[in-house]
């Protein structure tokens, strides 16, 4: 099979870009013309934007994608036609491209698990591994039931980490930009007021005056090595070393790192309960929620698992190692090892996590907004206290 290049517009007119694998070109555009595309261009080799990520698929398009796609396989409707009724409903044109070829590829005789994993900017390998599992064990419909579930309460999972970071963020953000304002425009004006007084300025207000006068004079300077030092931390960070020291200071971040943990923990129960339970091998299962874990500290921590499963040891043990799963969470797992529930006490732990999310989200969220008004009542309050005193002083000497 060959591998071709294109350009098309979609029937909504939007251009799209990809690769296809045909015999010949003629073929290529034969399968493009069946997914309702106006091909404009076609070249062999690859596209470059179309590589190994593709175009963006949000998540949420995944997510109420399996919802359907369960209900409809378990409703008896075929997988193909299933495909061609999601795909012409897709709004997103990336999301429905992928549909589309998905249904080809299955029509020319790929699996749903083999057409799905030449999607990874789509279906993760999590997704993949269960979809083959369904596909082996005859229980697609019920993989799928699963799948969505999980998708839903991760998404969920991830909405209530957002919303507890959103609200600071935004705050601080604003305050930023205020405090900015005032000691780079107002903080002058009064400066020159101050200039007729003839008299010392108190210590907090000349010091406010010189840090206005740098910010004016340098900031343009101070711009370039202050984006070309944030350009090379984020490419250190994509660094094996620099993810992983990352990933291990957040764990150990005062209030965050508690939230992360629990968050982590969450995860890795749901996604490991969940493989297990659709039949995925507790190897492939474990190699699987390493890849997802989205943090190297617990992917290292899932990998030692892994290798101690090999070597006749237990899960647990290498996770009690690893100091960030709490002991209730080893007790369990390895209750569950011992009598062969694991998958049940991994769901249970993940619900309970779950809560313990929420409970910490509502908290975090509480205790953050004392802080942000004091935190911002501190530095306003310190503007105005220095702006305002050589008044005083200049109202004491004319006493």
């Amino acid at each position: 099979m060959a591998q071709f290049a294109y350009k098309a517009k979609d029937p909504s007119g939007k251009v799209v870009e990809g690769n296809v694998e045909a015999p010949d070109e003629k073929a290529a555009m034969a399968r493009l013309r069946g997914q309702r595309l106006s091909v404009t261009e076609i070249k062999a080799g690859a596209s470059v934007k179309a590589g190994k990520k593709g175009g963006k698929i949000d998540n949420k398009d995944v997510v109420i994608f399996s919802r359907q796609l369960s209900t409809l396989v378990s409703s008896g409707v075929p997988i193909v036609q299933g495909l061609t009724i999601l795909s012409e409903q897709a709004e997103a044109p990336n999301f429905r491209l992928v549909l589309n070829t998905l249904k080809s590829d299955i029509e020319a005789g790929l699996s749903i698990a083999d057409g799905m994993k030449k999607h990874p900017n789509a279906f993760t390998e999590l997704y993949v591994a269960m979809i083959r599992a369904g596909e082996v064990g005859g229980i697609l419909d019920t993989i799928l039931e699963r799948l969505s579930a999980y998708l839903e309460a991760n998404e969920a999972l991830k909405g209530k980490v957002k919303s507890a970071l959103m609200y600071p963020t935004v705050v601080f953000s604003a305050a930023g930009l205020i405090t900015i304002f005032l000691i780079v425009f107002v903080i002058p004006i009064f400066k020159d007021i101050f200039a007729g007084f003839g008299a010392e300025l108190p210590f907090i207000t000349q010091m406010l005056i010189n840090i206005s006068d740098f910010m004016r004079h340098y900031i343009l300077y101070l711009i370039p090595p202050l984006g070309l030092a944030g350009w090379l931390f984020k490419k250190w960070m994509k660094t094996p070393k620099g993810e992983r020291k990352v990933d291990e200071i957040s764990l150990k971040l005062p209030v965050f790192g508690i939230l992360l943990k629990k968050v982590a923990v969450a995860k890795f129960s749901r996604t490991l309960g969940t493989l297990i339970k659709s039949g995925v091998p507790i190897l492939q299962g474990l190699e699987t929620v390493a890849q997802t874990a989205g943090n190297r500290i617990i992917e290292e921590a899932i990998n030692n698992s892994q290798k101690s499963i090999k070597e006749g040891g237990r899960i647990s043990d290498p996770l009690k190692k690893s100091g960030i799963f709490p002991p209730m969470v080893i007790q369990m797992i390895s209750v569950g090892e011992e009598t062969g529930s694991l998958d049940n006490m991994l769901t249970k732990i993940a619900d309970f996590y779950d809560t313990e999310v929420d409970t910490a989200v509502k908290g975090l969220t509480s205790m953050l907004e004392p802080i942000i008004m004091i935190v911002l009542g501190v530095v306003i309050g310190t503007i105005v206290i220095a702006m305002f005193m050589p008044m005083f002083g200049l109202g004491e000497m004319v006493g």
